[in-house]
């Protein structure tokens, strides 16, 4: 057989194993990102002074100038700003160093704390929420009336907990998660380095965080990446503390902004046009973050 036709052979056999990725791709990203780059040139409009028969039309930019100038929205931008300068360092930090305590040996039953760790992102989102949202409610939560026996009060849905309660419920539901990629992540480290590492006299701090964590530098980046990229769409939690709050508004981050302008104002238009720019604020910082760290890496 030629070489021509072996890699004719290599090429079609790429082809076929890639092929489902790429159908994938294109159905659940690249034509609903397209679809919705679409729908934001358009809107509807109402001649004749709103008496007139309602009609599509092209309106250009005018639902991205919309967005961009909207208060609401850009507040949202702000409470989802806070909330990933709260979420991302403890998610990435406290996933660590529960994988490094499991790793380490020093916890005991090692298998039964994996699960127990693990067991609360098996719970759905929104039961996640419902859950929480009853330990945060007065006058039913054990929690709130438990603190109010010692005269210390805390309005979880205030203007100055809200966002805290939501990282709450959000680190609750995806640390155990992340611990188990770090965990898998530090179980792959060679044993002869941590056996040269004991030899050399590093104690157990110094093993985690000068031998250890390095090595599983590119588990840091990817849960760092997709806990960005998930924090950005944050919709779930506030969505349901909304019922019991007037902190939380219909628009209180750019997801349930979004939603609010497709089913409640029925404003295709202004939600496709909002969920571009959300997409291309998602991008843009996945870049940076991207960036930054292979900068880092070059550097040492």
């Amino acid at each position: 057989m030629t070489t021509s036709a072996t890699r004719r052979r290599e090429r079609s056999a790429c082809a076929v194993l890639m092929a489902p990725f790429f159908l994938l791709l294109l159905a659940v990203f690249l034509i609903p990102v397209g679809t919705a780059v679409w729908l934001s040139f358009f809107g509807d409009d109402q001649p004749g002074l709103g008496f007139g028969e309602e009609s599509t039309i092209f309106v250009g930019l005018r639902s991205y100038v919309a967005v961009v100038t909207d208060p609401t929205f850009l507040n949202g931008l702000g409470v989802v700003a806070l909330y990933c300068l709260i979420y991302i360092p403890l998610m990435v930090v406290g996933a660590l160093l529960l994988a490094l305590l499991l790793d380490s040996g020093v916890a005991r039953l090692r298998s039964w704390a994996q699960l127990g760790l693990f067991l609360p992102h098996a719970v759905p989102g929104i039961i996640a929420a419902i859950i929480w949202l009853y330990l945060y409610t007065p006058g039913i939560s054990p929690v709130v009336d438990l603190l109010g026996k010692v005269d210390i009060t805390v309005n979880f849905l205030g203007v100055h907990a809200v966002v805290p309660a939501i990282v709450n419920i959000a680190l609750w539901s995806n640390l155990g998660y992340n611990m188990v990629i770090f965990y898998a992540a530090l179980q792959a480290v060679p044993r002869e380095v941590i056996e040269a590492a004991v030899v050399d006299g590093a104690g157990p701090v110094r093993m985690a965080l000068r031998i250890k964590t390095p090595l599983v530098r590119a588990s840091l980046v990817m849960v760092a990446l997709f806990t960005l990229i998930w924090a950005l769409q944050l919709f779930t939690e506030p969505m349901l503390l909304s019922q019991t709050t007037p902190i939380i508004n219909s628009r209180f981050s750019p997801s349930m902004y979004i939603f609010d302008a497709a089913f409640t104002r029925n404003n295709y238009g202004l939600a496709a046009a909002a969920s571009v720019i959300l997409l291309a604020c998602t991008i843009a910082l996945s870049y940076v973050v991207t960036r930054w760290t292979n900068r880092t890496r070059e550097a040492r």
